[in-house]
């Protein structure tokens, strides 16, 4: 197995593909990158910019450049000594036209191949669904998108299509009848009974009464094949037919104002194995599972092996031919069974680097069965985001954020509140279908027969409101006792939750605990455990939902702690809890992914950084809250008898505005529209005042104008005037904790993930403003001013970057620095322990510094914090007139002569390592424990060698 030293992350879009990764490939081996971490490279839709919505499993996707390009990239890559992780999709793919694999579902519903690779119930408690797929994408209802005209009968080469604007539905062969013989006399008076076209098209009229089935597929796709190409051909070769079909194709789409004239469409749409739908029904009677509530992407059966197999195929070809080194598992929490899955893909790729997209709650843990090496990170993130949170201020903000509010704010209500909401409004139709499942078993169950399904919906409601975690991962083998514990902290509250359904919340912890009675049958067995399995794939969707993306967008008290995998209630975490983290993933999961920003979070690393900042400062970020309320008042409308933005949103802008502000003057004008398409987008997700599925667009371009006019013209506007001081003084302490950011992720235990363009500062907001095309041209030369630089006088180079911050050349600097002792010292970061060292003096709380140690080699990373009371504005926490008299204790058994690997300054220390002797060039070090440091002359030859 290869493990990475370092991973980029790229995501791959049709304008920036296989060809452009390769323009950048010697960029990133320069930098120090060990391995390509791509976004999803398999056939996606056409035009989409983040590959989740697979059409096809078993192609390279030609908008990226296809194989040809793929290959090229890859073996430049290899040049380089870079390996490839790849992000794969297991759990769904596009509800489109170009999902060949879903079409031909589409078309021969039970006949189909593919009939059991989708999660569809065919047999659903909807009599109007059963047989049938439900396609929930209409703008009106049905009858209304009928009669207006909008769905349109069409015939092409492939056959006969029901087509609504875009989107293509297939129609049955077996209906091609109903359109094919209206009003059969027509063409055959006028070619005549004996002429060969009539005879051609009544053979294929004579083959459509006599299609196979069952057991015959092979032969019934072959007799599809024979019909739509002796179609096509007589379409292509017959002026007369062609104009026949054409004829009656016009007398389906009937004639809007004439409701009679679309009898014709509604019959054949009423034969086919797709039921069209208002897109809202998929809400309510859903009968495919879909990836958390987004109708367009249709959940696998990926338990099924042959589903595996299928769709695995591409991928583990790559894995087996060594193109292919690690694999992130997307979604892992959406899987049926997500311990079989990774068992099952690791027999096929024993030796692959294997990481999964999970969430894990605080204190909550990775399932160590899993034969994995970790997360991709999210845990990591909120972690390290957390130590530069001061604790101690989590009162005052509790009482600053409520005073601008004018009301008490509960995040533990508002997560309840919007868990119940999604569950109401979005996840009504799964709700349903669990809750039909759970009244089918207790049918056959003497002590439970009498439960209503209102009974079982209720407790089912409450149980998964209450859900603690995203998901517990219960299967055959049993339960472990945390997934226990948490079943019995849901079950207990739930009971005094709702006493009046008792009998059903005992009736259904039994299948969550898995007390199955002995006397049931095999069957009602297994029943019991698809309950609890099909259970188990939905509070991931909720608490994503409820949670990640709905409350993170209300609960505002300080946003840089609103992050994916995050609990807004923790303010910030303790240093012993940081080292113990540390601790615990150095002894079980060393080699998981470090990340701090990734295509899905929130916010870029470094806007949290700076965020972060305010925890320092509350009574003047206070201040300076009621000083912009007051001048920006006179901008806001009223719409419905309220001020708008309310004033939690207005709380939440000004957040954003420090976190996101640009450094660059001729940036401004971009960033004043990324920032109206921010606000959009997190007041719907918000739901409070608008929302995706009903947006009130009086109360949307109330806000986004009064962002307008509280931005426009920097040069005479009150408010700017007012923000820009506080809004600099962040900006340079928030520079500071990115720093000290950048090196805890590159040496705790784990491997340090770059999200694209994250070297220089990333001061995004959430998708699409972080999936924003990246100047690679401007880091390329950056970076090799820096080496040149570094090489000649690395003093020098250090004085100019902390001159000139702004242009992020200090981050890059000390990415570059950090990933080449990586490499210089692999084994100590991925072998050796982490230990909490003891830091003495009166600024300790100051200061985040552990090692990581074998038995013949030391590193200590040195990392501070909370320097808005050490330095002023504009300085750096450097030497004695900071630190003062605070000291490290170093390892026992340590040599007395360390070296810094970033500035290469020696520095003494037998017992005592003193800050001010450490810190005197740059803000964070990096200590090895050698006898001599390389010198100039030695470094300098080697960047020549390079």
């Amino acid at each position: 197995m290869q493990i990475p030293i370092a991973t980029y992350r790229i995501q791959f879009t049709p304008s920036f593909g296989f060809e452009q990764g390769k323009a950048i490939a010697s960029y990133l081996a320069e930098l120090g990158i060990s391995n390509l971490y791509a976004s999803p490279i398999l056939t996606a839709r056409k035009g989409s910019t983040h590959g989740y919505d697979t059409v096809n499993p078993n192609e390279i996707n030609p908008e990226l450049g296809g194989k040809e390009k793929f290959a090229e990239l890859i073996a430049e890559l290899k040049h380089l000594n870079i390996g490839w992780i790849q992000d794969i999709v297991p759990n769904h793919m596009a509800f489109d036209s170009q999902n060949h694999m879903l079409v031909d579902v589409l078309e021969n519903g039970s006949d189909s191949q593919y009939r059991d690779f989708f999660d569809i119930n065919w047999h659903h408690h909807y009599p109007e669904n059963q047989g049938k797929v439900l396609a929930p994408f209409l703008g009106k209802f049905c009858g209304d998108c009928l009669e207006s005209g909008e769905l349109q009968l069409q015939y092409e080469e492939n056959g006969l299509t029901i087509n609504y604007y875009s989107l293509k539905f297939p129609i049955r062969i077996e209906s091609y009848s109903q359109v094919f013989t209206y009003d059969l006399g027509r063409i055959r008076d006028k070619l005549g009974r004996d002429h060969p076209d009539f005879m051609k098209l009544l053979s294929v009229l004579y083959m459509l009464k006599y299609i196979p089935s069952g057991e015959e597929g092979r032969e019934r796709y072959d007799q599809i094949v024979i019909i739509k190409r002796m179609l096509w051909e007589l379409w292509n070769d017959s002026p007369e037919v062609k104009k026949f079909i054409e004829e009656n194709i016009r007398v389906f789409n009937g004639e809007p104002g004439k409701p009679e004239s679309f009898n014709h469409l509604e019959n054949l749409l009423n034969e086919q194995f797709f039921r069209l739908a208002y897109w809202k029904v998929g809400n309510e009677e859903l009968n495919y599972r879909r990836f958390f509530t987004v109708n367009d992407l249709i959940s696998l059966k990926i338990e099924d092996e042959k589903v595996f197999d299928t769709t695995h195929s591409c991928i583990l070809k790559l894995v087996q031919e060594g193109t292919i080194s690690g694999l992130r598992i997307d979604h892992i929490d959406g899987l049926y069974d997500p311990t079989q899955y990774l068992n099952r893909l690791r027999e096929h790729a024993p030796e692959v680097y294997l990481v999964v997209e999970k969430i894990l709650e605080p204190h909550e843990e990775l399932p160590i069965n899993w034969p994995i090496q970790g997360t991709t990170g999210y845990d990591f993130l909120n972690q390290v985001n957390g130590i530069f949170c001061q604790q101690s201020t989590a009162a005052e903000f509790d009482t600053i954020y409520q005073r601008f509010l004018g009301r008490k704010v509960s995040c533990e209500e508002l997560i309840d509140q919007n868990k119940r909401l999604i569950i109401s409004k979005h996840l009504a139709g799964d709700i349903d279908n669990l809750a039909h499942l759970l009244k089918q078993i207790s049918g056959r169950y003497r002590y439970a027969s009498d439960f209503t399904m209102y009974g079982l919906k209720a407790a089912l409601v409450e149980i998964l409101a209450l859900f603690p975690v995203y998901r517990t991962y219960i299967n055959s083998a049993g339960a472990s006792k945390a997934d226990r514990e948490y079943i019995q902290q849901v079950m207990t509250q739930a009971k005094k939750n709702i006493p009046n359904f008792l009998n059903e919340l005992s009736f259904i912890e039994k299948f969550l605990v898995l007390d199955i009675d002995e006397h049931l049958s095999p069957e009602d067995q297994e029943q019991w455990l698809h309950f609890l399995m099909r259970l188990q794939q939905f509070t991931g969707p909720l608490m994503a939902k409820g949670v990640e993306d709905t409350v993170l967008y209300v609960y505002n008290r300080l946003i840089s702690l609103n992050e994916v995998g995050s609990h807004p209630t923790h303010f910030g975490i303790s240093l012993e809890d940081f080292h113990l983290f540390n601790q615990q993933r150095s002894s079980q999961w060393p080699h998981a992914m470090n990340a701090t920003s990734t295509h899905d979070t929130k916010r870029g690393e470094d806007m949290r950084a700076r965020i972060n900042v305010l925890s320092e400062i509350p009574q003047e970020w206070e201040n300076h809250l009621k000083l912009w309320r007051e001048i920006n008042a006179p901008y806001k409308e009223t719409v419905d008898g309220q001020d708008v933005p309310t004033p939690n949103d207005e709380y939440f802008f000004y957040q954003s505005l420090i976190g996101a502000f640009p450094y660059k003057d001729e940036e401004y004008p971009g960033f004043v529209e990324r920032m109206q398409q921010y606000i959009i987008k997190a007041i719907r997700e918000a739901k409070v005042h608008t929302e995706w599925i009903k947006p009130d667009t009086a109360y949307e371009n109330a806000f986004t104008n009064f962002a307008d006019r509280v931005l426009k013209d920097p040069q005479k506007n009150p408010f700017l005037e007012a923000f820009r001081p506080f809004q600099r003084k962040i900006q340079h302490y928030g520079i500071l904790n990115s720093i000290s950011q950048t090196l805890v992720k590159a040496t705790v235990p784990g491997l340090p993930d770059f999200y694209q363009g994250s070297e220089l500062w990333d001061l995004s907001m959430v998708d699409p403003d972080n999936r924003r095309p990246v100047d690679f041209d401007i880091r390329k030369q950056y970076l090799q001013d820096i080496k040149t630089k570094a090489a000649q006088d690395i003093s020098g180079l250090i004085t100019e970057l902390l001159q000139t911050p702004e242009d992020g050349r200090i981050k890059l600097f000390l990415t570059y620095k950090l990933l080449q002792a990586r490499r210089e010292h692999l084994d100590v970061f991925q072998k050796g322990t982490y230990v909490k060292l003891s830091v003495a003096g009166s600024l300790k709380s100051h200061v985040v510094t552990f090692a990581r140690e074998l038995p013949d080699k030391r590193i200590i990373a040195i990392a501070p914090r909370f320097l808005t009371s050490l330095v002023k504005e504009g300085e750096y926490p450097l030497g004695e007139q900071v630190w003062h008299e605070t000291r490290i204790v170093p390892p026992p058994g340590s040599s007395d002569v360390w070296y810094d690997a970033i500035t290469g300054q020696k520095v003494q220390g037998e017992d005592t390592l003193w800050l001010r002797e450490i810190l005197q060039q740059f803000p964070v070090a990096l200590l090895v424990n050698q006898a001599e440091a390389p010198s100039q002359e030695t470094e300098a030859n080697k960047q020549q060698a390079k």
